[in-house]
């Protein structure tokens, strides 16, 4: 497929790419994984150490519990796309800065283009603040809401579940009462509209 020869094009790019300075102490690149078609995106912050080393996002301990979380759902890896905000992984694993996330943005833009899904799961603050920048995480996660032309479901990030019992019941519980919405992405017609002013972090 043409999408899929796109994303593997944008994979090379984004290898090579010296936007910021998060590549010279990155192992690798981390473009993102799965399916070209897929209507349902999961955005995280960055690749972590593991990811680093095989250039593949969330193949941790974060990643394993995302897995987990999605099969819940009755769903697979290979049915949804996988990416970060940051393609590079940040020294130790800090926050990225407003300017290496600026200076990423562009590769999540066209991914989001090339794929064009109907849903995308933001996973952690970083994440959100792309799509919903006057949002905060704790108010709105597992709130599908509907800005322009996608779903955007908020979400803690699987590492922070990790780390609190209470943030990972809540995780499992936001995946679970949106199982029919991530399930049934052609049908998710009653999100909550946002207008221009709160959509301003979204490509769409």
């Amino acid at each position: 497929m043409i999408e899929d020869k796109t994303l593997q094009s944008l994979a090379r790019q984004i290898e090579i790419c010296h936007k910021c300075d998060l590549y010279k102490s990155a192992n690798h690149a981390v473009a993102g994984e799965g399916s070209a078609s897929a209507k349902i995106i999961f955005i995280g912050e960055a690749p972590g150490f593991n990811e680093d080393i095989q250039s593949r996002p969330f193949v941790g301990n974060a990643g394993k519990y995302l897995d987990l979380l999605i099969s819940k759902i009755g769903l697979k890896r290979g049915d949804v796309f996988i990416t970060n905000v940051i393609k590079h992984r940040p020294p130790e694993n800090r926050d990225p800065t407003l300017l290496e996330i600026a200076e990423c943005n562009g590769w999540l833009d066209e991914q989001l283009l090339v794929i064009s899904p109907k849903i995308v799961v933001t996973l952690g603050k970083w994440s959100l603040g792309r799509f919903l920048p006057s949002k905060k995480i704790s108010e709105v996660h597992g709130k599908p809401i509907r800005t322009k032309e996608i779903i955007v479901i908020p979400m803690y990030h699987p590492a922070a579940a990790l780390r609190s019992n209470k943030i990972s019941s809540e995780l499992e519980e936001d995946f679970l009462k949106n199982k029919e919405l991530l399930q049934n992405p052609d049908q998710a017609d009653n999100a909550e509209s946002l207008d221009g002013d709160e959509a301003q972090g979204s490509l769409f």
